[in-house]
């Protein structure tokens, strides 16, 4: 670590104690609690439970931008001790690697200002044209994102999955649970394409395949969504696939339709109707409550897509596996060349990149 590396990193961290208001943020905490001491808090308990979790999501950025504090104090701390020939270079390159670590982190995470980036998430992958190839593709898709969620500390849950024919799957829907799973999933709207010789063509040809992601956030008890019961269409079925003895022989499966829009809804996770209905509904809430968010940004959204095009329609990324193994982001321009450490849920570079705003050509001369 150099003397002016040191500098950059004071410099980055004192720019985030703006961009987050850190000082603002920790007064606001203190007037909270007072609030929350008081005899009377709890009379409103809906009050009260909004309050308390304003003061842990606020409570989470500060605690982050002390850790950060603390790992650049202990950066600088090694590297006068090492002037003074009482530690080592490794020591300080060891402190300074993980300063740098959390200010990247930081820095990311401060992109996710929105009210909705702080949600859960849900996530939906349709295959393409093409029979068996798309839905295996599809599969693949399924088994990355569940690798990401559970590599970055979210708990992820099945919600609906129909089998492909074959091999794959025809349509899946995953949730995962925990805070910014919808700031950072939504960098993977759009369509993703795969290009490889195909383990199912007897002749060993190259086949191109595509597969839709959708991404939207679950709408918590915070977000009011008025739903009219007349504008809903319930329909139930048995659950397919394995489970146990109850689950193929009643109607647990719901799948609601919400006639004003035409947004249809399938959950088959739980092992009774009510429960299914129950989240069927919240998924139904949640689309609303995206669409709602989608009008909102309208005009921002007209602002920026020029820079990088966020539409369910978008071919965003593109991985080739023959003839030379390369992942590429067409919206960042960032690539990869270790494929099965992508397909294994490694995409926080492609995540990063777009969160960042990164465009084609940044990192050229």
């Amino acid at each position: 670590m150099t003397s002016d590396q040191l500098k950059d990193l004071k410099a980055r961290v004192e720019a985030l104690r703006g961009y987050l208001d850190y000082d603002k943020k920790v007064e606001e905490i203190k007037e909270l609690e007072l609030l929350s001491a008081q005899p009377d808090f709890w009379n409103n308990s809906d009050a009260a439970e909004a309050t308390m979790k304003d003061i842990r999501a606020k409570k989470e950025w500060t605690k982050q931008f002390e850790d950060l504090e603390e790992l650049y104090g202990d950066a600088e701390t090694l590297s006068e001790f090492q002037e003074m020939g009482e530690s080592s270079e490794e020591e300080v390159n060891k402190a300074y690697d993980k300063a740098i670590a959390k200010v990247e982190d930081l820095e990311l995470k401060k992109m996710l200002s929105s009210e909705e980036d702080q949600l859960s998430a849900m996530l939906q992958i349709t295959p393409g044209a093409g029979g068996t190839e798309s839905n295996d593709w599809a599969g693949i898709l399924m088994r990355m994102y569940i690798m990401w969620g559970e590599s970055n500390g979210y708990k992820v849950k099945e919600v609906d999955f129909q089998e492909g024919d074959v091999a794959g799957v025809k349509s899946v829907t995953l949730e995962f649970e925990g805070s910014q799973a919808y700031g950072f999933l939504k960098s993977e709207n759009g369509v993703h394409r795969l290009v490889r010789i195909s383990p199912f063509d007897s002749g060993g040809r190259r086949h191109t395949s595509f597969a839709s992601v959708y991404v939207y956030p679950v709408a918590d008890d915070s977000i009011t969504i008025d739903i009219h019961p007349n504008e809903i269409e319930m329909h139930t079925s048995r659950s397919g696939g394995a489970g146990g003895q109850n689950v193929n022989k009643v109607e647990t499966k719901v799948q609601l339709t919400h006639k004003p829009t035409g947004i249809v809804v399938v959950c088959q996770a739980n092992r009774t109707q009510l429960g299914n209905r129950e989240q069927a509904m919240q998924m139904l809430k949640s689309q609303l409550y995206q669409r709602e968010i989608e009008k909102r940004n309208a005009e921002r959204n007209e602002i920026e897509a020029g820079k990088m095009k966020i539409d369910f329609g978008s071919q965003i990324r593109n991985y080739v596996l023959h003839p030379y193994k390369l992942i590429k982001d067409a919206r960042t321009g960032v690539e990869r060349t270790d494929v099965q450490n992508v397909l294994d849920g490694d995409l926080n570079d492609f995540i990063k990149a777009f969160l960042m705003g990164k465009e084609p050509g940044d990192d050229k001369e």
